[in-house]
Protein backbone atom coordinates (compact mmCIF):
# COMPACT_ATOMS: atom_id res chain seq x y z
CA UNK A 1 0.00 0.00 0.00
CA UNK A 2 1.03 3.40 -0.92
CA UNK A 3 0.72 6.83 0.44
CA UNK A 4 1.81 10.05 -0.39
CA UNK A 5 1.88 12.90 2.42
CA UNK A 6 2.09 16.35 1.43
CA UNK A 7 3.48 19.26 4.88
CA UNK A 8 4.93 22.78 3.97
CA UNK A 9 1.85 24.70 3.39
CA UNK A 10 0.76 27.59 5.32
CA UNK A 11 -0.43 31.35 5.11
CA UNK A 12 2.11 33.68 3.51
CA UNK A 13 1.91 37.63 2.49
CA UNK A 14 2.27 38.20 -1.15
CA UNK A 15 6.18 38.14 -2.28
CA UNK A 16 7.04 35.69 0.21
CA UNK A 17 7.91 31.99 -0.07
CA UNK A 18 6.90 28.62 1.19
CA UNK A 19 8.49 25.54 0.30
CA UNK A 20 6.06 22.40 -0.25
CA UNK A 21 7.41 18.57 0.21
CA UNK A 22 5.70 15.49 0.00
CA UNK A 23 7.03 12.12 0.63
CA UNK A 24 5.61 8.51 -0.79
CA UNK A 25 5.80 5.67 1.71
CA UNK A 26 4.68 1.69 1.35
CA UNK A 27 6.03 -0.70 -1.20
CA UNK A 28 7.24 1.18 -3.76
CA UNK A 29 9.38 -0.76 -6.36
CA UNK A 30 9.23 2.09 -8.78
CA UNK A 31 8.77 5.83 -8.53
CA UNK A 32 8.05 7.83 -11.90
CA UNK A 33 6.81 10.83 -12.50
CA UNK A 34 5.52 13.50 -9.93
CA UNK A 35 4.04 16.18 -9.82
CA UNK A 36 1.62 19.57 -7.86
CA UNK A 37 -1.63 20.33 -8.72
CA UNK A 38 -3.68 22.90 -7.07
CA UNK A 39 -7.35 23.51 -6.34
CA UNK A 40 -8.67 27.18 -5.77
CA UNK A 41 -12.28 27.10 -4.38
CA UNK A 42 -15.28 27.03 -6.90
CA UNK A 43 -12.54 25.43 -9.82
CA UNK A 44 -10.76 22.75 -10.92
CA UNK A 45 -7.80 21.18 -10.00
CA UNK A 46 -5.17 22.00 -12.29
CA UNK A 47 -1.46 20.93 -13.02
CA UNK A 48 1.37 23.35 -11.54
CA UNK A 49 4.30 21.19 -12.17
CA UNK A 50 5.63 17.59 -13.30
CA UNK A 51 9.57 16.50 -12.96
CA UNK A 52 9.98 12.69 -14.47
CA UNK A 53 12.37 10.64 -13.41
CA UNK A 54 15.05 12.09 -14.79
CA UNK A 55 14.56 15.51 -13.95
CA UNK A 56 12.52 16.97 -17.19
CA UNK A 57 10.00 19.69 -15.73
CA UNK A 58 7.10 21.42 -16.60
CA UNK A 59 5.36 24.22 -15.23
CA UNK A 60 1.89 25.96 -15.63
CA UNK A 61 2.30 29.23 -17.41
CA UNK A 62 1.34 31.28 -14.32
CA UNK A 63 3.64 30.00 -12.34
CA UNK A 64 6.52 29.84 -14.41
CA UNK A 65 9.62 31.55 -12.86
CA UNK A 66 8.40 31.52 -9.79
CA UNK A 67 7.91 27.90 -8.97
CA UNK A 68 10.65 25.11 -8.81
CA UNK A 69 9.54 21.39 -8.57
CA UNK A 70 12.65 19.23 -7.51
CA UNK A 71 12.76 15.96 -6.27
CA UNK A 72 14.66 13.60 -3.73
CA UNK A 73 14.73 9.96 -5.13
CA UNK A 74 16.69 8.78 -2.06
CA UNK A 75 13.69 10.14 0.11
CA UNK A 76 10.95 9.12 -2.28
CA UNK A 77 9.87 12.93 -2.29
CA UNK A 78 9.05 16.25 -4.61
CA UNK A 79 9.28 19.27 -3.51
CA UNK A 80 7.74 22.61 -4.89
CA UNK A 81 9.55 25.94 -3.43
CA UNK A 82 7.09 28.77 -4.34
CA UNK A 83 7.94 32.42 -4.54
CA UNK A 84 7.21 35.30 -5.25
CA UNK A 85 3.58 33.90 -4.25
CA UNK A 86 0.26 35.97 -5.07
CA UNK A 87 -3.40 35.71 -3.64
CA UNK A 88 -4.00 33.78 -6.91
CA UNK A 89 -1.74 31.27 -5.87
CA UNK A 90 -3.96 30.63 -2.81
CA UNK A 91 -5.48 26.58 -3.15
CA UNK A 92 -4.89 23.26 -1.75
CA UNK A 93 -1.85 21.95 -3.15
CA UNK A 94 -1.39 18.10 -3.83
CA UNK A 95 0.95 15.95 -5.14
CA UNK A 96 0.94 12.67 -7.37
CA UNK A 97 3.31 10.33 -7.91
CA UNK A 98 3.26 7.22 -10.74
CA UNK A 99 4.74 4.07 -9.05
CA UNK A 100 5.17 0.31 -9.30
CA UNK A 101 4.43 -1.39 -6.59
CA UNK A 102 5.67 -5.21 -7.96
CA UNK A 103 7.82 -5.92 -10.49
CA UNK A 104 5.36 -7.36 -12.48
CA UNK A 105 2.76 -4.74 -11.82
CA UNK A 106 2.03 -1.27 -14.02
CA UNK A 107 2.29 2.37 -13.14
CA UNK A 108 -0.31 3.16 -10.91
CA UNK A 109 -1.47 6.87 -9.94
CA UNK A 110 -1.72 8.41 -6.60
CA UNK A 111 -2.68 11.12 -5.16
CA UNK A 112 -1.94 12.91 -1.47
CA UNK A 113 -4.61 14.48 0.45
CA UNK A 114 -3.40 18.08 0.01
CA UNK A 115 -1.70 21.14 1.96
CA UNK A 116 -3.67 24.59 1.87
CA UNK A 117 -1.54 27.49 0.69
CA UNK A 118 -3.03 31.04 1.66
CA UNK A 119 -1.86 33.82 0.81
CA UNK A 120 -3.46 37.14 1.46
CA UNK A 121 -2.40 40.61 3.23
Amino acid sequence: QVQLVESGGGSVQPGGSLRLSCTASGNIRSLNNMGWYRQAPGKQRQLVATITSDGSTNYADSVKGRFTISRDNAKNTVYLQMNSLTPEDTAVYYCNADIRERIWSSFNTYWGQGTQVTVSS
